[in-house]
């Protein structure tokens, strides 16, 4: 048996993780704990006693960290997000506890194929973007690097949806990932706190009174997020509502089986869906709701996670940072005031102080409608202790302002928290801006962008307080478990240091690119890749693709500024032209498309539906003869990226410049041998840097260019009218060529008249490019070397790097030493 190691005083025997012992573990969990036959189990009882018996592991390296972190007084880091996109947990468990091989040799002792097994676990519904996904590589880095840290989020009962296409449209159905009775999380019924809602603040002479009309609980689940080493493991704590009180048991007995569950049935709806549709004004109470239980939550288990470790409240800025992961959990800031001042007698100015030290925020957009704001009478109605909070921060800062006597009224205006001139809201990024010490955008040209636009007056009081954190991605996650064979690629390239741990060691690919050998073996690498994703689609979408054509791809949320209907236009464009001239040198592509619209986006719906129309359309002319296949994937998903990413070419990053803040596709996309179509926005303004303009292709306006059309008043019409191409798609698509039954279905999609983000402008930009990708495509050997060149010079995109900044220049945090917490011998 393994040596026993003493936790919290008490002697266990720790099961040595070899697979003997693991094939045990796995039985005896399944008869003991899922009280299974072995001979009656199916595949997702297997799963569960699998995930129970890695469990076991992970949770040894979890309480040695949290004893760790109390015992050596480490300062801690919280990092509140509404989305945590996780993919599935189990095997990048194993891999991060060195212990997949042991697992998969178990499984092969009892007859299973591991693989069938893995594949029974669901995408947990946590997350929708890249703002989800971002936070979820942060959580894998901060485990990794060491750091201090807890992550706090919602347990959603039914994620974002399932995407269905139904007549090519999306159709939202319930994520069900709940039920398959996940054995991975953690209960933690002991960890409950009250939030409350509503009612009225009574002043009580210098005090003053919240008496709230409505309260929840809010109950603790925590997933365990093991660092890539084993040695370290950190909890993300998920929230769930429970209302338990609120049964009727007289309505029930009395036969009124509905009132008696109405009031638990609504409030528990807080925790059941991620982002529930705010076009109503049902919509947005829920969703207000939603975002103050996630903080009033998790602010109180911070406090009291304080608390248990040092008894004075007032060296909480010593001792913590919180982290804002956009403008979804700045109502942390006026909640801790109201926690400082209310429950711990703190004076308004000592909780303000200690407030300001303590928060920091991450901006991820430039568009200022994306930026949020909530109505003062809905704020009022539900949260009224912390509108009084919220005005009286915004009445110090601003009395603060005209003590200075340097800014006039209208700059005092536009830097209010409250927006008095549509209808008194009250603006989430100026709070934040204003209750933080730092605030980071996400590439460097977005927070330069950031300081000169939307935050452009903030710049001006505060220039220490903006910094840029260019995002990253995890190796682990979107390399060793995406493309497995990439990672033995790599492995066979790279010599003994571990490019999971020190993503840097990739530069060394740059003195291979040019080895016709290992050009070849990387041609293998990307085939299989191909292969495995056409497979995939001919299975669950009965089309079958040539894997030996241009696999061009974009996956991502479905919005307008990312410009889905661009690549559409260039798609019907190619169609016309290989209609025209049938028999020249056409390269074969395959377009791909995956990715989720919100519920209520009526546009991006409607672009998911041009995307399938105009991929029956063309699939199904047989004079195209496959040189174009248009293929949408539905229910885009973390898992289902793992496949889709290591099979592309060539991959889409095509938002208006100076929309899209980051990106981190395009990282995951490079990293895996990928070419970039792409305007000079978001990160890709630093992968070209790091590249080079020979291995990626960047096309459209810049930013500077696409404010100068709009000052100059932008006419999409004389764009249309000067080019033959333009023109042609653009009364194909809007007068019903690819929806008959419906001529009129698409003549709002491409905006003619408005086009905000100027899809015309950048046409003719975009179809020249995409010729020169297509000639690159054609020389092999070129086009390898130029997606080995990507590869070796994604170092600095790993997200190990952007928390190690986090860590130097906004946290102020530092890593458990291997004295505080010794690493496990080899």
């Amino acid at each position: 048996m393994a040596p026993k190691l003493p936790i919290s005083g008490y002697d266990y025997v720790m099961p040595k993780p070899d697979a003997e012992t693991i094939r045990k573990s796995i039985v005896y969990k399944l008869i003991f704990i899922l009280g299974v036959d072995p001979k009656d189990a199916d595949e997702h009882q297997w799963l569960n006693a699998a995930m129970l018996a890695a469990r076991d592991l992970i949770a040894e390296d979890f309480l040695k960290t949290r004893r760790a972190h109390i015992e050596n007084s480490k300062r801690m880091v919280y990092y509140l997000s509404m989305e945590f996109l996780l993919g599935r947990s189990f095997v990048n468990a194993l891999i991060n506890e060195g212990v997949y091989a042991e697992f998969e040799e178990a499984f092969k002792q009892l007859d299973k194929e591991f693989s069938d097994v893995c594949e029974q676990e669901q995408d947990p519904g946590l997350g929708n973007g890249g703002l989800g996904r971002l936070a979820a590589c942060f959580l894998d880095s901060l485990a990794t690097l060491r750091i201090p840290a807890m992550g706090y989020g919602i347990r959603y009962q039914y994620g974002m949806f399932k995407q269905e296409i139904v007549d090519g449209q999306q159709v939202e159905k319930p994520d069900l990932w709940l039920d398959q009775d996940l054995a991975w999380q953690f209960a933690r019924p002991n960890k409950q706190y009250a939030v409350s809602f509503g009612g009225q603040v009574l002043n009580m002479g210098d005090k003053k009174e919240w008496h709230p009309s409505e309260e929840i609980s809010a109950w603790a689940y925590d997933e365990i997020i093991p660092g890539y080493g084993g040695d370290v493991a950190n909890p993300l704590r998920l929230w769930a509502a429970h209302a338990g009180n609120l049964f009727d048991l007289a309505d029930f007995n009395r036969g009124d089986y509905a009132s008696a569950v109405r009031a638990q049935n609504s409030d528990e709806n807080i925790s059941r869906v991620l982002y529930p549709n705010d076009s109503t004004e049902s919509g947005r109470e829920l969703r207000l709701k939603q975002e103050y239980f996630l903080v009033s939550a998790s602010v109180q288990d911070i406090i009291a996670r304080h608390k248990c470790r040092l008894a004075n409240i007032r060296n909480l800025a010593d001792e913590v940072a919180i982290h804002l992961n956009d403008t979804h959990p700045v109502l942390a800031i006026p909640e801790l005031m109201r926690i400082l001042i209310d429950e711990e007698g703190l004076s308004w100015t000592e909780a303000w102080n200690i407030s300001c030290k303590v928060f920091s925020y991450t901006n991820h957009t430039l568009m200022s409608e994306a930026l949020e704001t909530w109505s003062v009478d809905l704020m009022g109605r539900l949260l009224p202790r912390h509108l009084d909070i919220i005005f009286e921060i915004n009445a110090y800062f601003l009395n603060a302002l005209r003590a200075i006597g340097n800014f006039d009224d209208e700059f005092v205006r536009r830097v209010s928290i409250i927006d008095e001139t549509h209808g008194r809201r009250v603006r989430m990024g100026w709070l934040a801006v204003i209750g933080s010490h730092k605030v980071n955008g996400v590439a460097k040209i977005h927070s330069d962008l950031m300081v000169n636009t939307i935050f452009a007056d903030f710049a001006k009081i505060f220039p220490e307080r903006f910094t840029n954190v260019t995002n990253g991605v995890t190796p682990r996650r979107w390399i060793n478990i995406a493309n497995p064979a990439l990672t033995a690629f790599l492995d066979k390239h790279l010599g003994e240091q571990d490019w999971r741990l020190h993503l840097d060691n990739l530069v060394k690919l740059n003195d291979k690119a040019d080895d016709a050998q290992v050009q070849a073996e990387f041609a293998e690498v990307k085939k299989a890749a191909k292969v495995r994703l056409a497979d995939y689609i001919e299975k669950e979408l009965d089309i079958k693709v040539n894997p030996e054509a241009l696999f061009d791809i974009q996956i991502k949320r479905i919005h307008e500024y990312k410009r889905q209907a661009l690549n559409v236009m260039h798609i019907v464009d190619r169609y016309n032209k290989i209609l025209e001239n049938p028999d020249a040198d056409w390269q074969p592509r395959v377009f791909i498309f995956a990715g989720k619209a919100a519920s209520a986006y009526y546009m991006a719906k409607k672009i998911i539906r041009l995307i399938n129309d105009v991929a029956k359309f063309i699939n199904n002319d047989s004079r195209i003869r496959d040189l174009i296949k248009v293929v949408y994937i539905p229910n885009y998903s973390v898992s289902l990226a793992q496949i889709i990413i290591p099979a592309a070419d060539l991959h889409e990053q095509i938002s208006l410049a100076g929309t899209e803040a980051s990106g981190t596709s395009n990282m995951k996309f490079a990293l895996n041998g990928a070419i970039c179509m792409g305007t000079l926005d978001g990160a890709n303004v630093e992968i070209l840097d790091k590249v080079g303009a020979e291995h990626c292709y960047i096309f459209g306006n810049t930013v500077e260019q696409v404010e100068e059309i709009r000052r100059n008043g932008y006419d999409p019409l004389s764009y249309i009218e000067q080019d033959h191409d333009l023109r042609r798609v653009v009364n194909q698509i809007s007068h019903g060529t690819f929806s008959p039954e419906e001529p009129t279905r698409y003549n709002d999609v491409l905006q003619p008249y408005g086009d905000h983000y100027q899809l015309m402008a950048d046409f003719r930009s975009y179809i020249d490019t995409q010729a020169k990708a297509d000639m690159h495509f054609k020389d092999k050997a070129a086009w390898n070397r130029s997606a080995l060149i990507n590869i070796a010079n994604m170092g600095f995109f790993s997200s190990d790097r952007s928390i190690a900044d986090y860590c130097r220049d906004i946290w102020y945090i530092k890593p458990l030493t291997e004295k505080e917490l010794p690493r496990r011998p080899e």
